[in-house]
């Protein structure tokens, strides 16, 4: 509402582009009616962004690093470890992409654009982190390399969460840590699987 007098300024969004006038303390005020589709859409975008970042990022950091360190300790080969980054980056990107598609489409809450938009940065999210950890095993060798993509998954997971935190109002140290700490025990439990595979099979 905007007040004749000029003590202050309140503004009601709606659809209708149009000035109505309404009576109250004070004098004569007028709403201010402005679409709000635009605004709606930008806040849609960022929820779809948000959601299909958030889980893809996530999810490609943790069980790729958990895949590889896996392998590294129960087959020792380069090869497989990059077979698995790339099965990972296509086979779990989708399988990923088509669980957040299932879970908006059960919200009933997103139109099908919006579903697809979350889909898409799902897939993009998880297939691009994925294919980022391929990199250290270009240029090290095979221990190395993994040594290099855990400190690369850990430093993406702290921006990564300080971000949210902060978004969120949350302490940063808090949400970092919880995360951090998850992320280490799937480190933790994939290397003594794969080190208990390879005494069974060998």
């Amino acid at each position: 509402m905007l007040p004749l007098n000029g003590d202050s300024l309140l503004l009601e969004v709606s659809r209708p582009r149009t000035l109505s006038p309404v009576s109250g303390e004070g004098g004569l005020f007028y709403n201010v009616l402005t679409p709000a589709s635009k605004f709606a859409k930008i806040g849609t975008m960022k929820h779809q962004l948000k959601t299909g970042v958030s889980f893809g990022l996530t999810s490609g950091i943790i069980t790729t690093l958990g895949l590889m360190v896996g392998l590294h300790s129960g087959t020792q080969s380069k090869i497989a470890v990059v077979g698995g980054i790339l099965t990972i980056a296509i086979a779990d990107a989708f399988s990923d992409a088509l669980g957040i598609h299932i879970s908006e489409e059960s919200e009933n809450q997103h139109s099908h654009k919006e579903i697809w938009e979350s889909t898409i940065y799902t897939f993009l999210s998880k297939f691009f982190i994925a294919l980022s950890f391929i990199i250290p095993l270009l240029s090290f060798e095979l221990t190395k390399a993994v040594i290099v993509s855990i400190v690369w998954g850990m430093f993406l997971l702290v921006v990564f969460n300080f971000y949210i935190a902060k978004t969120q109002n949350e302490h940063p140290g808090k949400v970092i840590g919880e995360h951090l700490a998850i992320a280490l025990l799937v480190i933790i439990l994939t290397h003594f699987l794969g080190d208990w595979i390879r005494s069974c099979l060998s």
